[in-house]
């Protein structure tokens, strides 16, 4: 057993290291028991060694080996999230050491030993030294993040740099919500295909001799331009034949040659369109939402507040209790100075509250109809009902049974639809599919977008600044930034431009 130390407690050892490591405790005969705490990493393994010669006692021990079993647990009607679960499954080869088991998660995030349910934490699945069932579910894994097509359009820029052939793209597993959609779920494949001919070739599959390797992988996060790409990335391409990218959103497209630009420009505005049965859905939910009305992107779930780590005394408890069950041990909440500095560097996510008090300061009258664009378990959205009345969802317009088979993708793909139609757009969050609605509202030359100011907002109520004075206040920081768009998300899609 090691003890963490100031040194260790920064540190987070590799899956391989921990492989490595598990390994060689396997192959000794003389450790029964091992502890380790690295940060808030802990491994604990206990194995009875009292006559391994001997058969092992009825009931039958743990599988040696096991397989990551995804289970999903639907939405529940009160909103919350749904996660992954892992269970004991039979093991599809025996092992050396019969009293070990490692699992091996289908994603990558938070470890929680239990469910959130209604901001209440239900008992753990299972603890140390129990023993454990088939079919048995251990834990949860819950991812954070989500994406958009703005991550696709980097790819296919990429790709035209390299001269590449790009296999189409696959979506990452979602975070919040029951995800298993493919960009075949979403996305016209075939239109996909057409529309990107000439500027790039498309393949909906691998070919046979590669299709069982897995791919290169390749961080592009800290990427920029093109030669970055041709001197570093490319030499890896011809010696792999296949690589699979990162998300890179630290791009610099005004740094890629034209020929580049103008492929990725056609990826995301002119190649994507949502297959017919999407698309038929999500024209069934503009034409159900009363006009003229405002898309608002409101972001205030428990994950990312918890991922925030912003301080929010004023919450409901079952409020502070969610956002604290998300976070884990983890992320706590930043406190004192350090707290006061992040809030005021806009790093905060608007309560619902708080957005209602920006959205009359803007003048916007509280019988706005209005479309919130967001996903399941909203926090205190009673601050934001309270004052505009006249708010509608998709679990309210949709089909009941339509909306609960939907996954998480196709919900996002819905509200993006609907936001790029609105009379205006308003978000209080600036992610990625704000920068690519932001985009392709400008690219259909509707102007009335706007990104509430969060710095602003903590700057002001740190002045001390409340009711009115706080309103004409907000007013003025605000009253211009009304985007045109153009610089949004893709600012050279807006050339017209010839290969």
């Amino acid at each position: 057993m090691t003890n963490p130390s100031p040194l260790n407690a920064q540190l987070v050892p590799k899956p391989s290291e921990v492989e490595a490591l598990v390994t060689e405790i396997c192959d000794s005969s003389s450790i029964a028991e091992f502890e380790l705490k690295l940060g808030g990493f802990r491994l604990y393994v206990a194995r009875n060694l009292a006559d391994n010669n001997s058969s092992p006692p009825q009931p039958q021990p743990i599988p040696a080996a096991v397989a990551a079993s995804a289970t999903t647990e639907s939405v529940d009607s009160n909103g919350s999230a749904s996660s992954t679960s892992l269970a004991i499954t039979k093991p599809t080869s025996s092992a050396a050491d019969q009293g070990l088991v490692i699992l091996q998660s289908p994603k990558v995030g938070f470890f929680r030993r239990s469910k959130t349910i209604k901001g209440k934490r239900t008992p753990s699945s299972c603890k140390e030294k129990d023993q454990v069932k088939e079919g048995q579910v251990l834990c949860y894994i819950e991812q954070l993040g989500g994406q958009f097509p703005i991550e696709l359009c980097d790819g296919v820029g990429i790709a035209r740099l390299l001269n590449a052939t790009l296999v189409l793209p696959k979506f990452e597993v979602a975070a919040y919500w029951n995800e298993s959609s493919g960009f075949g779920d979403v996305f016209d494949v075939d239109y996909f295909i057409q529309k990107m001919n000439g500027f790039i070739k498309v393949v909906k599959d691998l070919p046979t001799d590669i299709s069982s390797k897995e791919p290169f992988r390749v961080d592009c996060s800290k990427r920029k331009g093109q030669f970055d790409y041709r001197e570093t990335i490319l030499p890896l391409l011809l010696e792999h034949h296949y690589i699979s990218l990162t998300p890179a959103m630290s791009q610099r497209r005004d740094r890629y040659p034209q020929y580049a630009k103008a492929t990725l420009c056609q990826a995301c505005y002119s190649a994507l369109r949502l297959t017919t049965s999407l698309e038929k859905k999500a024209l069934e939910l503009l034409d159900a939402i009363p006009k003229p009305f405002l898309s608002l992107h409101l972001r205030f779930e428990p994950d990312m507040v918890a991922y925030s780590r912003c301080e929010y005394p004023n919450l409901s408890p079952s409020s502070l209790a969610a956002i604290k069950a998300a976070g884990g041990e983890d992320k706590k909440p930043w406190t004192g100075e350090i707290a006061q500095s992040w809030r005021k560097r806009g790093k905060c996510p608007l309560t619902p509250n708080e957005t209602a008090l920006m959205l009359q300061s803007l003048r916007i009258p509280t019988s706005t109809n209005i479309y919130l664009a967001a996903g399941d378990g909203l926090l205190e959205m009673e601050g934001f009902t309270s004052v505009y009345t006249k708010v509608f969802t998709k679990s309210d317009l949709l089909n009941r049974e339509d909306f609960t088979r939907m996954h998480g993708n196709t919900k996002a793909a819905l509200d993006y639809y609907v936001s790029i139609s609105s009379d205006a757009y308003v978000a209080t969050y600036f992610g990625n599919m704000d920068k690519m609605v932001a985009a392709m509202r400008a690219y259909k030359g509707m102007h009335k977008t706007l990104f509430l100011s969060r710095k602003a907002f903590a700057e002001l109520t740190s002045q001390g600044l409340e009711e009115e004075e706080l309103k004409k206040a907000l007013w003025e920081v605000h009253r211009n930034d009304f985007e045109i768009g153009r610089g949004s998300a893709l600012p050279d899609c807006f050339c017209e431009f010839k290969l």
